[in-house]
């Protein structure tokens, strides 16, 4: 009886050792194949960079970044593309931010759990599903000919900033879900109203991470052809605009038509790869830019 007592106990902890190496077994098969398909993303990343680099690096210039395009934008610089790009990123997210933020706050701090939540945030998740296109004709539409703003860097910003809208709302949602109840029952226990508490407790903790909602909206914004292809890009101005009334070039539009239009494609093909690094370098400048803003208010949060 004893004999059989300790083979029991011998057979158990064989079992138990064999399920601990099949558990370290799947285990390591799992992290290996999350590991390949992480490296394999980045090595994905890092070969387009390369190739757009290599392919465009010839033709950037200091006078390729600071001319006037000539002869149909297949010579020349693209400085009035650049200026437009970055008037319509900072109109959209003048725009898009306040509004994605304020709307946010009323849905995260203000509403309560039931039927109108859910609906506002699935009208959210929807608007973000629209094809860009869409928004495209929707701005040319509204604001192009029913509020007459015309082709114009107003239209082409309000419409980038629809566009934006719903990325901005949910990252904001998230952020402010983040910070802890007792932040807010601390200040309310002190006195202070709703409004306050939002204002000077849960905005300065959150607003390191609401950042990381501009920087995506950047990302999406400034790469958009269609939305802008109907509202506010000119297919040659050289010249700055001088009004938001006005139309302007766009370094995705600018990439596009140098790409698949003209008689001199092969000539013109530099000019593409190195107005896509240009387009690429300005949103890694962008969001470096908002990485540090967020690094400033987030050691500012842990100072306080």
């Amino acid at each position: 009886m004893f004999q059989l007592v300790i083979n029991i106990k011998n057979i158990s902890m064989i079992d138990e050792e064999k399920l601990m190496k099949s558990k370290k077994r799947n285990q390591a098969i799992a992290f290996g194949l999350f590991g390949f398909i992480g490296y394999s993303i980045v090595a994905i990343l890092v070969a387009i960079l390369a190739f757009i680099i290599v392919k465009g690096f010839s033709a950037i210039s200091w006078d390729f970044i600071t001319q006037m395009p000539e002869e149909g934008m297949t010579k020349g610089g693209i400085y009035p593309a650049i200026i437009g790009t970055l008037y319509l990123v900072l109109g959209s997210m003048l725009f898009a931010f306040p509004i994605g933020v304020l709307a946010a706050i009323y849905m995260n701090e203000y509403v309560k759990d039931g039927f109108v939540k859910k609906f506002i945030r699935l009208m959210t998740n929807n608007l973000s599903g629209i094809p860009s296109i869409v928004f495209g004709l929707f701005g040319m539409a509204l604001f192009v000919n029913k509020l007459g703003f015309g082709d114009s860097i107003l239209a082409g910003s309000l419409t980038l900033g629809l566009l934006a809208l719903p990325v901005v709302i949910r990252n904001t949602e998230e952020a402010l879900k983040a910070v802890d109840d007792t932040f807010r029952l601390a200040s309310y226990g002190l006195g202070a109203s709703k409004i306050q508490t939002i204002k000077n407790v849960v905005l300065p903790i959150a607003f390191p991470n609401i950042i990381t909602g501009m920087i995506l909206s950047i990302g999406r914004v400034s790469g958009e052809t269609a939305p802008i292809l109907f509202t506010v890009a000119a297919y040659f101005l050289p010249k700055l605009p001088t009004s938001i009334f006005e139309q302007a070039m766009a370094l995705p539009y600018h990439l596009y038509v140098i790409s698949t239009s003209g008689t001199n494609i092969e000539e013109s093909r530099p000019i593409a790869y190195g107005t896509a690094l240009v387009l690429i370098s300005i949103v890694l400048i962008c969001n470096l830019l908002a990485n540090a803003l967020r690094k400033y208010f987030g050691n500012k949060v842990k100072m306080n």
